[in-house]
């Protein structure tokens, strides 16, 4: 009936006669049927470790109870859930189960990182040890990383990459965490798998919230959407792209009251608890910008587009206007960037963006750009533009050489060579670590005190994983900051031009009674 495993604990075998009782018969059919077979599997059968009482049997909660409905009653579900509220237990219970009673089951465990499948996989194998042998199916195969049972089904956990279940034949994926995965990962991993779902297979999603950019976020909005284009309710319960949204908010453990809350929130801080208990997707983890601020952040749609450059305002006279590259090579990798900001209105109004774009083209937009404000405010004197000279901004500055700062309409503008260097004078502004912080912080300041206005989606949701490394910024690995520095180049700009103007100067002038939260890379 029983034999060692690898590890040396005791597992059934396959494929043996057994001679059961009429209760432990009628188990096995209470276990096996469709409908009620999970709740009764798991209040029953499935033995988990508490963490301070030890081994005892699942007690569901009423939100957990609701939870496995989810899981069974739709065939894709996208459930958002506070922290510490069982998720991984109970998707383990379920996913034992859906393996031992539905055979010829391809189950995939894809967690945030390999630890965290891997802590799904203990859960499952904790349980399964402690069934009885009349519950319990035989194995062929039992690993930390898989267990093949002798009805052909199988679970099978791995960490979420780009080809996490390339080739499989999948029959029930569980996403653990998704949110938390690098969102490139998440999105390649998302159109890589779809497909093997299309036959028939089943999706079951559970995270807390990260952000508002995330493939998670996406599916979960999709989900909520449950009204057609017509304005009429969806039928099946499921949202537009055919996922059940279910949410648990700690209110509904019934362990956790106010007086938790408030223990938990001095404990964890107001941003924390916004994001990992009341689930709202707000970044808190060392982002340039407040993530409060972030969250609250609206973009708007271009009223027009010429090329690649989107307008959010039609340029105004009367007003100033920045223009600001930050370049590229234009062969793929990083992306050239522009930012055109209005003063004194401190409004984002136009934005370029594109990786394929050389050089000279790049230069060539910056121009256009430029010609086109002078044809809707007929001021070439209110124009001022810049380029990053470092590296790859030599070829811009030849570029610009080459038509003559005569034919770009505006003022090329320069940072002043600073006293007693030595080095040769280049036009456009060079970006040094002290500078970088110092452009940061600026930017940081006119944002969170609303002085600023971003319209621009893209460059909003680069913001939010543009976060302290070290001690300066830069993009999460896997995401891009070229709009964001292209930005942090305009406001240098801007805080050149105050030395010169007094409009600008107190336009920009920090007012010391209002609050803006301190640099994360200056926390001692």
């Amino acid at each position: 009936m029983v034999s060692k495993s690898l590890d040396g604990v005791l597992i059934k075998k396959p494929h043996q006669k057994v001679r059961w009782t009429e209760k432990q018969l009628l188990d096995f059919k209470e276990c096996a049927d469709p409908k009620t077979g999970p709740a009764h599997f798991m209040g029953n059968f499935f033995h988990i470790q508490h963490p301070v009482e030890g081994k005892m049997l699942y007690k569901p909660y009423k939100f957990q109870d609701t939870l496995v409905q989810s899981y069974h009653t739709y065939r894709f579900s996208i459930n958002l859930l506070s922290r510490q509220m069982g998720k991984t237990t109970t998707a383990a219970g379920y996913l034992l189960w859906y393996a031992m009673f539905v055979p010829d089951s391809t189950i995939l465990i894809a967690a945030h990182k390999y630890a965290g499948a891997q802590e799904i996989m203990q859960k499952i194998r904790y349980a399964y040890e402690l069934m009885p042998d009349h519950i319990r199916a035989g194995v062929t195969s039992y690993n930390k990383g898989s267990i093949e049972f002798e009805n052909g089904s199988r679970i099978v956990a791995q960490a979420t990459t780009e080809n996490t279940g390339r080739g499989m034949s999948i029959t029930l994926l569980y996403c653990d965490e998704f949110a938390f995965v690098r969102p490139t990962i998440a999105r390649e991993f998302w159109t890589s798998i779809s497909p093997t779902l299309a036959t028939g297979g089943k999706a079951i999603i559970t995270s807390t919230p990260n952000s508002d950019e995330d493939q998670f976020w996406l599916l979960w909005t999709e989900a909520n959407k449950t009204i057609d284009e017509y304005g009429n309710p969806l039928k099946g319960g499921v949202g537009q792209n055919g996922f059940h949204g279910f949410k648990a908010l700690w209110q509904e453990h019934p362990d956790r009251d106010e007086q938790w809350a408030k223990d938990e929130l001095g404990r964890i801080g107001d941003e924390r608890f916004k994001r990992e208990m009341d689930c709202e997707p707000i970044i808190f983890d060392e982002t340039l910008i407040n993530g409060t601020r972030l969250a609250e952040m609206e973009a708007l749609d271009p009223i027009n587009r010429q090329g690649q450059v989107r307008w959010f305002r039609k340029p105004k006279k009367g007003s100033i206007y920045l223009i600001s590259l930050d370049p590229s090579l234009g062969t793929g990798g990083d992306n050239a960037a522009i930012q055109v900001i209005e003063m004194p209105s401190l409004e984002q109004v136009a934005e370029f963006m594109h990786n394929k774009t050389p050089i000279a083209a790049q230069i060539k937009i910056l121009k256009e750009i430029g010609e086109y404000i002078v044809q809707c405010i007929d001021e070439p004197n209110n124009i001022y533009y810049s380029v990053e000279n470092n590296t790859l901004g030599e070829a811009a500055l030849v570029t610009i050489q080459d038509i003559g700062e005569e034919n770009i309409p505006g003022f090329f503008l320069s940072e002043p060579k600073a006293h007693g260097n030595s080095k040769r004078f280049r036009k456009g502004f060079n970006t040094t670590h002290k500078s970088k912080i110092s452009a940061c912080a600026k930017l940081k300041a006119l944002i969170e005190t609303k002085r600023l206005k971003i319209n621009s989606r893209n460059l909003i949701s680069e913001l939010k994983s543009f976060v302290a490394v070290g001690s300066s910024y830069q993009a999460r690995p896997g995401e891009t900051d070229d709009l964001v520095m292209s930005m942090v180049l305009a406001v240098r700009m801007s805080m050149l031009l105050k030395k010169y103007d007094a409009g600008i100067d107190e336009l920009l002038r920090d007012d010391l009674d209002e609050i803006v939260e301190p640099m994360p890379t200056l926390l001692v």
